[in-house]
């Protein structure tokens, strides 16, 4: 005697309720996947962020008479190409030349790294007592001509401080409520 199986395969039930399954592990997956894109965006832009700004502070602490002139002080980066004077500095150039093609150069970079940009740079020279005339006149006994006025108060240590504001636009994290583009900041105080 052979006893017969009753059952002839998978209900479906069972397939339906496995497809299902399935399908909301996949929605989760690409949920995941959605939200590490954004994170990883955000931590690029902040990372070009910090990278443009250690390239002005760079650019500032090679043309220290053009800082603490107020050259590179400005509220509205990135600056038009008409607002800074077209000067490339090939041959050579004034610390307010060098700072003003800085500044364009700069600017370009803002543009093409960070969406939505804005910034601003102000040093304060007169934080340590610094003044952009203040020297040291030499001895009588000296036979070295006279430093150029500012030059040797120009010297490490500064005596002032800049502070550097950059801020852009960054995607929403995906939420109904923030949909929209929201605006981060990077801050730094630091001495050229």
């Amino acid at each position: 005697m052979q006893l017969l199986s009753r059952q002839r395969g998978i209900s479906l039930i069972e397939v339906l309720m496995a497809v299902l399954i399935f399908s909301i592990g996949l929605i989760g997956l690409a949920g995941l996947l959605v939200m590490a894109t954004r994170s990883n965006h955000a931590a690029y832009l902040r990372t070009q962020a910090i990278f443009l700004a250690g390239n002005m502070a760079d650019r500032m602490s090679a043309n220290p008479v053009g800082v603490w002139n107020g050259s590179y002080d400005s509220t509205s980066y990135p600056v038009s190409a008409s607002t800074a004077a077209n000067n490339d500095c090939s041959a050579g150039c004034t610390p307010d030349a060098l700072a003003s093609s800085d500044q364009r150069a700069w600017s370009r970079q803002l543009k093409t790294f960070l969406p939505g940009v804005s910034a601003t740079i102000k040093c304060d020279k007169t934080s340590a007592g610094y003044t952009p005339a203040s020297w040291i006149p030499p001895s009588s006994s000296s036979s070295a001509p006279a430093p150029t006025p500012g030059q040797i108060g120009m010297r490490p240590p500064y005596g002032g401080s800049c502070a550097m504001h950059i801020a852009w636009t960054e995607q929403g994290n995906g939420s109904k409520l923030a949909r929209s583009a929201s605006t981060q900041s990077f801050d730094w105080e630091f001495q050229p």
